[in-house]
């Protein structure tokens, strides 16, 4: 199995990691330039203590364009699909990264456990809470988020809605780009761990609808 033994992330920039301002400074140029990113809302996102950040997620570099938007305030560990780590190379830039494996399909406590002590070491913690690429499908949400919420209650929450990252291989056609980060709707005590995570997914959606790859906007 994965290691789940990530370092927490510290949220400050003279600590993040070098791998991470690897990653950034190559993601600049497609992300930025080629993207043409507009990012909304960054002043919402703490830039220390603990925040829980659900994203939507349409295409693989969902993480990539929300964790470059955020670059300036926060790094982001993100719960990411263990089967990236059988990749010896990509396995060493996650890891150096600070990024979380969670095995799909199951309750998987080390990662859960993981993502905890992200958060409870001041960490912002990104998850999806659909749990997968969409595919053009509407996903019903997973607890997840709901429980890390109830796990780690003095986290905030805060929503990155990212939107056309499916048109980033629709060479020469430049995709635009765009990550909001927003504020959900205040829980209320008696929300479940599931109805919080329907909630901050519909929400998400509801600022950036589900994308299809090759389709025009």
């Amino acid at each position: 199995m994965e290691s789940n033994s990530s370092a927490a992330a510290v949220g400050t920039a003279g600590r993040i990691p070098r791998t991470y301002r690897a990653v950034m400074a190559v993601a600049g140029p497609i992300v930025r330039w080629w993207g043409r990113l507009e990012v909304e809302g960054l002043d919402t996102l703490p830039m220390r203590g603990a925040v829980i950040l659900p994203a939507n997620h349409d295409s693989a570099w969902d993480p990539v364009v929300i964790a470059f938007a955020a670059r300036r305030r926060r790094q982001i560990q993100a719960l990411a699909k263990a089967s990236l780590w059988k990749n010896p190379l990509l396995r060493r830039v996650l890891d150096g990264m600070g990024q979380i494996p969670v095995r799909r399909g199951e309750a998987d406590m080390d990662a859960l456990d993981a993502a905890v002590q992200c958060l409870s070491a001041g960490g912002c913690l990104g998850i999806f809470p659909e749990g997968s690429r969409s595919q053009g499908r509407q996903l019903r949400a997973r607890s997840g988020v709901g429980r890390l919420a109830q796990s780690v209650p003095e986290a905030r929450i805060v929503c990155a809605a990212v939107s056309g990252t499916v048109d980033i291989a629709r060479f020469p056609r430049r995709p635009r780009l765009k990550v909001t980060f927003f504020e959900p709707t205040p829980s209320s005590p008696s929300e479940s761990a599931l109805k919080l995570a329907v909630r901050l997914t519909a929400e998400l959606r509801a600022v950036a609808p589900v994308a299809v790859a090759g389709r025009p906007e």
